[in-house]
């Protein structure tokens, strides 16, 4: 199992006055209609804000950018809600009726500690040009048994069932005087995509990278082979980034029934370049299949300051 590096193929560098720097959490879109791949990121603004929008690449040379979107798909939350500080894409599913269903991360600051998130819906009926919030609060928040947030949403519909696999943060750490979350992958499911019912079960425990490190896991992106559904996700083993050691990876996991994971990093087939833009980190990993191939879209040093890059699947299976 490998993954041929295609290279970085987009950088934020303020083509609008809303978009700065950054290009986080590439999501992708296939669109058969004209053979593209629309890939959602969400650029930030001179506040550092993440405002989402997306451009379009060519699905047979994903890294040939064809369009670049105008304007934001979605605006910051109003003031007081889950997410008036920032927006960033993660998941895109089509509703049986064909609406398309974009769950984002939406965060705004906080006191104690840095920020606080929440897992957002916008609703798109215009194939996903367009997208408007069906009602202003969360779809999945803080909860009794959740108490820290919820963030990196993945959701997969089958039929009436729909699947969502996202972080859950499980507490914080004060690191050489920062505060720094904790999270794992967790799964919930749904009969309409709105309402989740949320099992508060981690799919896998958090790997014991060292003594005095805590790793972490999140950004699932999960696509189904037959009977098995393939997780990629990103962890991170500890806060030590001084020779991107320990900074964000790409890991792997399978499935059967898509609650119960066997997590298997050493098939995951990437890693760090030696050199350049993903050398030092690799981030909210996305997968999208086309007729040309598979693709994995991700983030490399700085969570997507240096932009989005491509790999393409070496075998060219499913």
């Amino acid at each position: 199992m490998a993954w041929q590096k295609l290279g970085c193929f987009f950088k934020t560098d303020r083509q609008h006055p809303w978009m700065v720097s950054h290009a986080c959490v590439p999501t992708g879109l296939y669109l058969p209609e004209n053979d593209r791949i629309r890939i959602y990121f969400a650029p930030r603004n001179e506040r550092g804000q993440s405002i989402p929008t997306y451009l379009e690449v060519d699905a047979a040379d994903p890294t040939r950018v064809l369009y670049l979107h105008d304007r934001p798909i979605l605006e910051l939350g109003q003031l007081g809600t889950f997410d008036d500080g920032g927006i960033m894409p993660c998941s895109i599913t089509t509703a049986e009726n064909g609406d398309l269903y974009l769950y984002y991360v939406g965060w705004n600051p906080s006191v104690s500690v840095a920020y606080r998130n929440a897992v957002g819906l916008a609703i798109s009926k215009d194939g996903g040009v367009t997208f408007e919030r069906p009602f202003p609060g969360a779809v999945v928040d803080r909860s009794k048994d959740e108490p820290f947030f919820t963030a990196s949403p993945c959701s997969f519909r089958e039929g009436d069932t729909w699947h969502l696999w996202y972080a859950s943060s499980t507490g914080f750490l004060e690191v050489n005087g920062r505060v720094e979350p904790l999270y794992e992958i967790k799964y919930a499911h749904s009969a309409d995509g709105v309402e989740w019912t949320r099992l508060n079960q981690t799919i896998f425990a958090p790997v014991p990278i060292a003594i005095g490190t805590h790793e972490c896991t999140a950004r699932p992106s999960v696509v189904k082979d037959g009977d098995t559904y393939k997780m990629w996700f990103c962890y991170r083993g500890s806060y030590d980034y001084r020779n991107g050691d320990d900074a964000y990876r790409i890991g792997y996991a399978e499935s059967k029934d898509a609650r119960t994971w066997h997590r298997m990093d050493d098939r995951v087939g990437i890693d760090y370049s030696p050199t350049g833009w993903d050398s030092d980190m690799q981030t909210y990993p996305n997968v999208v299949d086309t007729p040309h191939g598979r693709y994995l879209f991700y983030n490399g040093n700085g969570f997507g300051a240096t932009g989005i890059g491509c790999a393409r699947w070496q075998n060219n299976t499913k």
